[in-house]
């Protein structure tokens, strides 16, 4: 799905988390991101997002990975731009891709709920934060295409190895530390059984990285022939907290993808997983870093964008 249309308009890509910040938002001209960028245009804009998503956030707790995890599949194709949220009415806008069918509809409630709030307030701009604070910057066009077709090869999967999910965070700008910082992420969220039922039930053998009380446990909810819709938290022990013990989860055998055990048996990624494990404000510090450093990834600028009125079209 693409459409062409003319610079002037804005759209939120959101992210809220128990300890993340994010921002989308977007201006004519240049893209110059700036965490002052709205400081004389609405300069009560956090709080206001910020309000409209603690209300999303006590209604469901998924509201923190769901919003989280739409950010990062946004930034991964086309860049940070917004692109995913674009409905389609032929089934062919990059939320459509089968990498973004798992994408939970609250995330995409709350990056709405949080532009009605703003445009409420103060018309034609945005912006989100939320958790412990950083310098958000802002200033982003959202982008003028979507489309399934772009999205697949671009998103890490369950099963990649290290190296490969490196090589896509290289290609975003992102070292292999800003790689495992944004992993753990996984330390809240959920994922159907699908995604990791491969490792229990293929070839008649559970992977043997997983440590044998853990399988027992996901055997246990995700039987081979489960309903598909059924999921389990990524993180066994603390699932509705954003703490390092994810990364101690993997010392233990506890990750829940592939692609999360393998960062702790990597030797490029090894290191900043113990890191992380052992000082959680190392991993927060990481983290926020990671995430602004993600916000940066394919900013629109000029006529390559516009200020959507609606989140999910484009401007007519």
């Amino acid at each position: 799905m693409e459409r062409r249309g003319r610079g002037g308009c804005f759209c939120l890509l959101a992210v809220s988390a128990v300890v993340v910040l994010a921002a989308a938002a977007a201006a004519v001209g240049e893209a110059k991101l700036s965490p002052d960028h709205y400081r004389a245009t609405c300069p009560r804009v956090e709080s206001i997002v910020r309000s409209a998503v603690a209300r999303k956030v006590r209604a469901t707790f998924v509201t923190v990975p769901a919003t989280l995890r739409l950010f990062f599949h946004d930034c991964f194709v086309q860049g940070c731009d917004a692109s995913v949220m674009v409905a389609s009415s032929g089934n062919d806008a990059e939320k459509d891709a089968p990498d973004n069918q798992s994408l939970a509809g609250d995330g995409f409630d709350t990056v709405v709920r949080a532009k009605a709030a703003v445009e409420k307030a103060c018309p034609d701009v945005v912006s989100m934060s939320s958790g412990p604070s950083w310098k958000v910057e802002l200033g982003r066009l959202d982008g003028l295409v979507s489309k399934a077709g772009d999205v697949a090869g671009r998103l890490p999967g369950p099963d990649m190895r290290p190296d490969a999910i490196a090589a896509l965070f290289d290609g975003n700008g992102l070292a292999v530390r800003d790689m495992v910082a944004l992993s753990g992420a996984h330390t809240v969220g959920f994922s159907h059984c699908a995604r990791f039922a491969g490792r229990l039930y293929r070839r008649g053998a559970v992977d043997p990285s997983y440590s044998p009380s853990y399988a027992r446990q996901l055997m246990a909810a995700c039987p081979q022939d489960v309903d598909p819709t059924i999921a389990v938290d990524m993180d066994p022990v603390t699932p509705t907290v954003f703490d390092n013990k994810y990364y101690a989860n993997l010392a233990a055998g506890l990750g829940l993808f592939a692609s999360d055990q393998a960062l702790h048996d990597g030797a490029a990624s090894r290191p900043a997983v113990e890191g992380f494990a052992g000082n959680q404000t190392l991993f927060f510090e990481a983290f926020k870093e990671a995430m602004v450093k993600l916000g940066r990834v394919g900013v629109k600028s000029g006529g390559d964008g516009e200020i959507r009125r609606d989140c999910t079209a484009f401007n007519t």
